[in-house]
């Protein structure tokens, strides 16, 4: 290995170990290593900004726009909610929903997709008395599933096609990747549907999840010299609460648990109580009672107050914070009253608990709270935990004409992806379904943050040769297998980099090493690229594998253990499709 070799593979090192240590943004993390490499005279200028002049960040970025405006308008929603139906148990309500899921997943962003499903999906699981988790996390699969069907369907397959023309080769054609995604969907989705009721909702009676959200532990603070100071807890009246109970009364440094009717109060006493978020208000109107830590609720909880879940997801900026480090309150105009992981509700002062990728976080704030964050990177999921959905705005025959054209216009060939996305994007606010502001926060910076960088990292890694080296390793260790073992080999490298990293920087970082790998295998450069594009897109294992996966992740109440024993059936399905496929298609 050169010298520049032994920089770049310690800077992508180094780089995975931040992503997985979440040291900060992915796209911060990857953007400093380029910076880093630039500076050690491993890329140029050119290199090292490559991913700025390359169509895919805004092919990526369109998309964003116009999944934001069938979102907006509800432009599919009246197809969502006569999905699941009144009949069947769970296989056929899943048949119903995850068909047209995987089909409108190949022509739309998967994101917004979920994101508007998840809500209806619930109020029905709700209203049914069946167990959401059955539900979302198939979700969440047969929408990764429609992306690999075609170009568009994810922007991890824009990303490889963006590095093809640096290879030599022509941009995937709108519907070559469902060679190899079809033949996956078409077993993966009954493979789902059969497996849900089996090993999802099972592991316990009843979730205290996001479903029935309103369960929480609230602290309030008995206010020195008040009524009541100095009383008992049967005198303060607090022994039958309706909706909530007193668990305990921590007194400095002791907790006196269970409270008993007897107990004395004292001024500065924080009572926990547990019990439902919407006897919130009723509690505070307790004379003497005010609630902990500097008011929150109370300030945001007036009258007309409506409750949120938030689901915190890789790039948002709370990750590794707390609530009082983040200035919550004070940020997001809004305070948390419970905190639930891997389908548990955290028992601890919720100010003091540093957030985790896919928390999912109940809040109380006024009625615009989902408007304002609903498109910020902040929280990868907002919704009401009431049963109605939002209301949409007009415009859905607008927006449906104009995302069929798109499709119909990149699907022929009539005119490339990134004109027949940039061209819709700016119809939408054209035609005024959406303004230019909310154009503009329908672009998730970190994602394109990260795909702009990770371009000048592949960069490096080829021209420094470690991609010849990486690929000369995965030869050695499969090459028994012949062609079919190369290509097995970079399909399962590039699955284990995308369950620690983000899907588009594993593709970009596998990509030179595969095409470098093609000739041994015997594989045309061109089915590599596919490989590397479906392998890359394939995260069922873990909540932070793929974006839709940490969505669901806190309102179906999951644990890491669900995602293992659903998604590696997925997984082993998606490596033996590619493995076979491949070199019989492109060999």
């Amino acid at each position: 290995m050169t010298a520049d070799a032994w920089l770049t593979a310690l800077v992508v090192v180094l780089i995975l170990v931040a992503l997985v240590l979440e040291l900060a943004s992915p796209s911060v993390l990857v953007f400093t290593g380029v910076v880093v490499l630039l500076l050690l005279d491993v890329l140029d200028a050119q290199g090292a900004l490559s991913g700025f002049s390359n169509p895919a960040p805004f092919t990526v970025g369109a998309l964003f726009v116009v999944a934001r405006a069938v979102s907006k308008t509800g432009a599919i929603r009246p197809l969502t909610r006569s999905l699941l139906g009144e009949t069947g148990s769970v296989r056929r309500p899943l048949l119903r929903m995850l068909v047209p899921t995987t089909f409108a997943s190949g022509f739309m962003n998967n994101i917004p997709l979920v994101a508007m499903m998840i809500p209806e999906v619930s109020a029905w699981a709700r209203k049914r008395g069946s167990d959401v988790s059955r539900f979302l996390l198939p979700l969440s699969y047969a929408a990764i599933l429609g992306g690999l069907l075609t170009i568009i369907g994810t922007s991890t397959n824009l990303v490889v096609a963006g590095q093809m023309s640096g290879a030599g080769l022509e941009s995937f054609g709108f519907f070559e990747l469902g060679l190899v995604g079809l033949p996956i969907v078409i077993i993966g989705v009954p493979l789902v549907i059969a497996m849900a009721p089996k090993v999802l909702g099972k592991t316990r009676p009843k979730r205290p999840g996001i479903e029935d959200a309103k369960d929480f532990f609230i602290e309030m603070e008995v206010e020195p010299g008040g009524p009541l100071d100095g009383r008992t807890v049967d005198e303060a009246g607090l022994r039958h609460l309706q909706g909530v109970f007193l668990v305990s009364v921590d007194r400095q440094d002791a907790v006196i648990a269970p409270a008993t009717p007897t107990t004395v109060l004292k001024g500065r006493d924080h009572l926990r109580f547990a019990g439902r978020v919407d006897q919130v208000l009723d509690l505070e109107s307790i004379r003497g009672l005010r609630q902990a830590e500097h008011d929150e609720v109370s300030e945001v909880a007036t009258v007309g107050a409506s409750y949120f879940t938030v689901a915190i997801g890789g790039d948002s900026p709370l990750v590794g914070q707390t609530l009082k480090q983040a200035g919550f309150r004070s940020q997001y105009q809004a305070a948390v009253v419970a905190i639930h992981r891997a389908g548990e509700r955290i028992d601890a002062k919720l100010g003091e608990v540093p957030l985790r990728i896919g928390d999912a976080l109940v809040v109380v704030s006024d009625a615009a709270f989902k408007a304002r964050w609903q498109n910020r990177s902040d929280f990868l999921l907002v919704a009401e935990l009431d049963d109605e959905t939002d209301p949409v705005a007009p415009g859905r025959g607008r927006t449906l004409a104009v995302l069929l054209t798109m499709i119909l216009l990149a699907a022929t060939g009539v005119v490339p992806v990134l004109h027949a996305a940039l061209g819709a994007a700016i119809m939408m606010i054209v035609l005024r379904v959406l303004t230019p502001d909310e154009a503009r926060r329908a672009l998730d910076l970190e994602v394109l943050g990260v795909i702009a960088a990770a371009f000048g990292l592949a960069a490096a890694v080829e021209r420094s040769g470690l991609a010849d080296v990486m690929a000369d390793g995965i030869i050695s260790a499969f090459s028994a297998f012949g062609g079919v073992g190369v290509v097995l080999g970079v399909v399962l490298a590039t699955v284990a980099l995308t369950e620690l990293v983000t899907n588009n920087a594993a593709a970009l970082l596998m990509f030179p090493i595969a095409i470098a790998a093609a000739p041994a295998a015997g594989v045309d450069p061109r089915g590599m690229a596919v490989a590397v594009a479906i392998s890359a897109s394939a995260a069922f294992l873990t909540p932070i594998g793929y974006q839709t996966n940490t969505m669901v992740y806190g309102p179906g109440g999951y644990r890491i253990s669900h995602y293992l024993k659903a998604g590696l059936p997925l997984t082993a399905l998606v490596v033996v499709a590619i493995a076979a496929i491949v070199p019989a298609v492109y060999g």
